[in-house]
C-alpha cells in the first residue's frame, strides 16, 4: 500500500490530506505553517507508517513561490524521513493540479485543495523532481534579483528618454546617427545638470569640449565633433516653458540617480554571482560555449539545478517552455504549432539570451539561425531566435549531463 500526502500551502497554515492508495481518506489536519507544524506534519507521516507499513509514501506540494520553499525543503532534508527510503517529496505545477480540480466541480476551498493535491499524486502522473541543493537556490536568489534589477534599470533608461524628448527633441536623433547614446554616464550628467539648453548651445566649442571631458573623465574619443553635435540638436529642438522646463530637469535628475544606484546594485549582485558560481563544478561546462557569459551560464545552472532532475533533453526544453503543441486529429495535422509559455520564464529568457549571443560566435549556431530565419517572411527573427534556443537547450543537457567541456564541430 501506498501513502498520498497532499499539503495546501498558504503564508499562514499548511492544509493536509493523508490518502492513501486503497482511495481513503485518512485523516485531515490543519496545521501552521512553520518549524513546529513541519514537525508535527512529519510525526503523522510516521506514525501512519508504523501503523500500515507502506511501501512507497509521497508528498505533494503546488508551486507556491516562497511558500512551498520551507516546507519542501524540509520534508526532503528530514533525516526521520530519509531514514524510511520510501518517502518522495513533489513540487507540481499549480496548472495541473488546477485541472485536475476542475473535473470535479466542487467548491474551491484550502482543504478540497489539499484533497485535490493527495489524489493526483495517487494518479502518479506527477514529474518526480529531485528537490534542488541549496548552492542553486542560492545561486538563483541572486539571478533572479538581477534580472529583476535589469528590467528596472532599463524602464529607468526608457524613462529618461522620454523626458529628455521634452527637452531636447532632436538629441537622441542626433546623437544615434553618431553612433552615440544618450544613456551614457556623461552624457546623463550634462544633460540633468545645472546648465541650460541656450547655456550650452552658447557656450564656445572649446568651453563644451572641457565639460565633456571633465563628465566623461577623457574617455570620449572626439569630444570637439559630439560637442558641435550636442550644440546642433539643442539649436533646432523646441524649447520648454520655464515651469515645463524645471519640471522636467527635476524628473531627468532623478532618473540620473536611479539609474546611477541600480547600476551599483546589479554589479554588486553580479559580484556575489562570481563568486558562488566558481564553486559550482558545471560552471566550466558552460563557460566554455562561445558566447555564454558568466551571467548567462550561472541564470542557466540556477534554473536547472541538478540535471539529474530531468529525464532528458526534451524535459528540459519543456520546463524552459521552449516547447510547441501538437493538434492533431484523425488524418488532419494542424501546420500551427503554437510555443506554450507555460515553463519557466527566467530560464526562457537565459536560454534565449545565450542563443542570440552564441549565433554570433559560433559557426554552426548561426548556420542554423540563418535557415531558419529564411523559412518565413513574418516574425523572422523572433521565431528563428527561439529555435536556436531550443537547439541550444540540446547542447546544455550534454554538456551538464556528462560534465564535459563544449567542443566545436570540425569541418570536414
Amino acid at each position: 500500500m501506498k501513502l498520498f500526502v497532499g499539503i495546501d500551502i498558504s503564508s499562514q497554515k499548511l492544509d493536509v490530506c493523508f490518502f492513501d492508495s486503497d482511495k481513503t481518506i485518512l485523516e485531515e489536519a490543519t496545521l501552521p505553517n512553520d518549524i513546529n507544524g513541519a514537525r508535527t506534519l512529519k510525526q503523522r507521516i510516521l506514525a501512519f507508517h508504523q501503523l500500515y507499513s507502506y511501501r512507497k509514501i509521497v508528498i505533494g506540494m503546488e508551486s507556491t513561490s516562497v511558500y512551498s520553499f520551507h516546507p519542501a525543503i524540509f520534508l526532503h532534508e528530514d533525516d526521520g524521513l530519509k531514514a524510511l527510503g520510501i518517502v518522495e517529496v513533489v513540487v507540481e505545477n499549480p496548472k495541473n493540479i488546477h485541472q485536475y480540480g476542475r473535473i470535479w466541480d466542487e467548491d474551491k476551498t484550502d482543504r478540497i485543495d489539499a484533497r485535490h493535491i493527495a489524489e493526483y499524486m495517487a494518479l502518479e502522473k506527477y514529474k518526480t523532481s529531485i528537490i534542488r541543493e541549496e548552492k542553486y537556490l542560492a545561486l538563483q536568489r541572486l539571478t533572479r534579483s538581477r534580472f529583476q534589477l535589469v528590467g528596472q534599470l532599463t524602464e529607468a533608461k526608457l524613462h529618461f528618454l522620454e523626458n529628455l524628448y521634452y527637452k531636447c527633441n532632436t538629441l537622441s536623433k542626433e546623437l544615434k546617427e553618431e553612433n552615440k547614446s544618450a544613456l551614457g554616464s556623461a552624457m546623463m550628467d550634462i544633460l540633468s545638470d545645472s546648465l541650460s539648453l541656450d547655456e550650452i548651445a552658447g557656450m564656445e566649442v572649446e568651453a563644451l569640449v572641457g565639460v565633456l571631458q571633465e563628465k566623461g573623465r577623457g574617455k570620449f574619443s572626439n569630444p570637439e565633433k559630439l560637442a558641435k553635435v550636442i550644440q546642433k540638436a539643442i539649436r533646432g529642438s523646441y524649447r520648454l516653458g520655464k515651469v515645463m522646463q524645471d519640471s522636467v530637469d527635476v524628473v531627468l535628475a532623478s532618473y540620473v540617480e536611479i539609474v546611477k544606484a541600480l547600476k551599483k546594485q546589479v554589479k554588486l549582485l553580479e559580484k556575489s554571482i562570481a563568486a558562488l558560481f566558481e564553486v559550482i563544478p558545471e560552471a566550466e561546462c558552460l563557460r566554455s560555449i562561445p558566447g555564454i557569459d558568466a551571467v548567462y551560464a550561472a541564470g542557466i545552472i540556477a534554473e536547472i539545478g541538478q540535471i539529474q532532475r530531468f529525464d532528458d533533453e526534451a524535459r528540459l526544453a519543456k520546463y524552459a517552455g521552449l516547447h510547441w503543441k501538437k493538434k492533431q486529429s484523425g488524418n488532419y495535422e494542424s501546420q500551427r504549432t503554437p510555443l506554450t509559455y507555460a515553463g519557466n520564464h527566467y530560464l526562457r529568457y537565459y536560454l534565449v539570451e545565450a542563443a542570440n549571443s552564441m549565433r554570433m560566435r559560433e559557426e554552426t549556431y548561426r548556420k542554423f539561425y540563418q535557415k531558419k530565419y529564411a523559412e518565413v517572411p513574418k516574425f523572422a527573427h523572433k521565431r528563428a531566435l527561439v529555435l536556436t534556443a531550443r537547439k541550444l537547450v540540446r547542447l546544455v543537457d550534454a554538456l551538464l549531463r556528462n560534465r564535459q567541456l563544449y567542443t566545436p564541430e570540425r569541418s570536414v
